[in-house]
Parts: C-alpha cells; sequence; structure tokens
C-alpha cells in the first residue's frame, strides 16, 4: 500500500543523488528543493486507503500500476436487480484539477441502462461539474461518492425519468419484460461472470 510518507519521500528523493540534478555542486535553493506532491495526490493516497475499507460488496477496485492512483478500473458486480449475474467494468481517470473537478467514468462493458449508453458514457449527477438538480460535483465528494453512485444505478438510482439512453427508458416504460429480456442479453453477451 502506498503511503504518503512513502510518497512524499519518492517525490523528494527524484533518483538524482540529492542535489536536485544540479551540477555545480552549490547547494542553493534551487538545487536541494524537492519536487512537491500535487494536492490531487496528496488527497488520493488518503483516499485510497479509505476505499479498501468503505467499498460495497459487490465492487472491486484494480489499480494497474500501485505507484499511480489517478488511473483504476472499477467492477461491479451487482447481487440484485435487473443486472443481476453481470460483471461491469468500469475506467476511472482522475484529472489533475481533483478535487476540484470530478473523476472521469467510461463504463467499458457494453449493456443495456437507462443511465448508461451503449457507448459508456454515464448519467450521473456527482459526475458533473454543473447540475440542474444541484447534486453535481463538489469539493467535499469523494472517490468512495463516484464508486457508491456508480454501483446504485444498478440499484436504487436506477432512472428511468433522465435517462442517457432514451431507448432502453421509452422500452421500459412500454414493455418492462422485453426491457428485462434485452438486459438479459447483454449481460450474457457482454458481462457474464
Amino acid at each position: 500500500m502506498i503511503t504518503l510518507a512513502r510518497k512524499k519521500k519518492e517525490s523528494g528523493n527524484g533518483g538524482s543523488g540529492g542535489n536536485g540534478g544540479s551540477t555545480t555542486g552549490n547547494s542553493g535553493p534551487l538545487s536541494d528543493t524537492p519536487k512537491r506532491i500535487s494536492i490531487r495526490e496528496f488527497l488520493l493516497v488518503k483516499e485510497v486507503q479509505e476505499l479498501e475499507q468503505n467499498l460495497p460488496t459487490t465492487c472491486k477496485v484494480t489499480f494497474h500500476d500501485p505507484n499511480v492512483l489517478s488511473e483504476f478500473t472499477l467492477v461491479i458486480s451487482p447481487n440484485e436487480g435487473f443486472w443481476c449475474g453481470g460483471r461491469f467494468k468500469f475506467s476511472i481517470l482522475v484529472p489533475e484539477e481533483y478535487n476540484m473537478a470530478p473523476p472521469k467514468v467510461k463504463c467499458l462493458t457494453k449493456l443495456w441502462h437507462p443511465n448508461i449508453s451503449v457507448d459508456g458514457d454515464i448519467c450521473l449527477s456527482l459526475l458533473r461539474l454543473n447540475s440542474i438538480d444541484g447534486l453535481g460535483w463538489a469539493p467535499t465528494r469523494r472517490l468512495k461518492d463516484v464508486i457508491w453512485g456508480l454501483n446504485s444505478l444498478f440499484t436504487d438510482l436506477l432512472n428511468f425519468d433522465d435517462p442517457l439512453n432514451i431507448e432502453a427508458a421509452e422500452q421500459y416504460s412500454k414493455d418492462k419484460e422485453r426491457f428485462q429480456a434485452k438486459v438479459r442479453e447483454y449481460v450474457s453477451a457482454y458481462a457474464r461472470r
């Protein structure tokens, strides 16, 4: 696990032998200045540690490079509802402007869902800087809010009244059985566990 102290130490050393890459031998203010950790990195170290303790049981987070906390994959495996039995993968990229800007999230698994397009775009208020409902991104939000929000799109935040995939929402309102059959078809074809 990456700790803040280790991250600071790694950033400070920079692997250049302690003189910051200076060839003059002076120990002036520019030669020994350690690299600063960005606000994003500082926040991510803390939030990632919290994530490991507070994830929903249906979610799993994977960091492809343990030294890069700003890019990771989330897998949601719903245990109830229309998408039960499926395994849905999301890529999450935390921008440098974090926590003033929300993470960028894309669904990598093709699915039939009113709030997730077939192309993987996601309609979730807290992923928008500005939202009409006032529930958009705010600097007080955290990664766990994003993960819990994505997880809830498969249960209680499922919203047929404000869809991104209008065709899926219309199908649900006209014929719930056909909607459910199409969801199962997508789960079988693209999201099988």
